[in-house]
């Protein structure tokens, strides 16, 4: 079926195709806790980072930087999405914003863009965009930091990203200065993730 005529339900690139998951429980991309290779990044920064974390979901690592004085926006376009993260976030200091990434425009660049299954969430067809985006909100020397779904899987979400793919997505703007294999991945990602730190040039 053409993505057309498909019902929002059905398109990922809509709030209410991850509301209806939000509102099912169905959200097998959320590890509910902080992977570790993120724990130990936050842990070796010397002061904290303001950070915007994109598709944010039920906001467990938003949680965990507001627990440690760090400055954070937490967004998602799903309200059912930002519902569960009021849940979790409870009186956390927290930003938290139900707007699309695309379209938001922060009161201050961030230091640190977060990434955790929203790049992988996304149609191929937003992807230009996303590189685009996470380069302008980034002032030279700011950081995007995360998990990447590496492997060819053109059926999603989760979508794959090849190697290529994401060197041609963040080459020009970025240098990645940290590239590690994930042995605390969830199962939907298992195997086919990397922990990565690219630098705004």
């Amino acid at each position: 079926m053409n993505d057309t005529i498909k019902p929002p339900s059905q398109r990922p690139e809509h709030p209410d195709f991850w509301c209806k998951r939000f509102g099912e429980g169905a959200t097998p991309w959320d590890a509910g806790r902080v992977p570790a290779d993120f724990a130990a990044f936050v842990t070796r920064q010397p002061a904290p980072l303001a950070t915007l974390i994109p598709g944010c979901g039920s906001a467990w690592e938003a949680a965990f930087l507001a627990a440690r004085g760090w400055p954070v926006s937490a967004l998602d376009f799903s309200p059912k999405a930002v519902d569960r993260a009021r849940e979790v976030l409870g009186d956390a200091a927290v930003d938290l914003v139900c707007a699309d990434f695309f379209g938001w425009q922060p009161a201050q660049p961030p230091a640190l863009i977060y990434e955790r299954a929203f790049l992988c969430a996304l149609p191929r067809k937003l992807w230009d965009g996303w590189g685009r985006r996470v380069a302008e909100l980034l002032p030279p020397g700011g950081l995007l930091a995360g998990y990447f779904f590496v492997c060819d899987q053109p059926k999603g979400p989760p979508f794959g990203i090849l190697p290529e793919q994401l060197d041609t997505l963040l080459g020009p703007a970025f240098e990645r200065i940290e590239d590690v294999a994930v042995d605390d991945s969830i199962p939907v990602f298992s195997g086919r993730e990397r922990w990565q730190v690219w630098r705004r040039r």
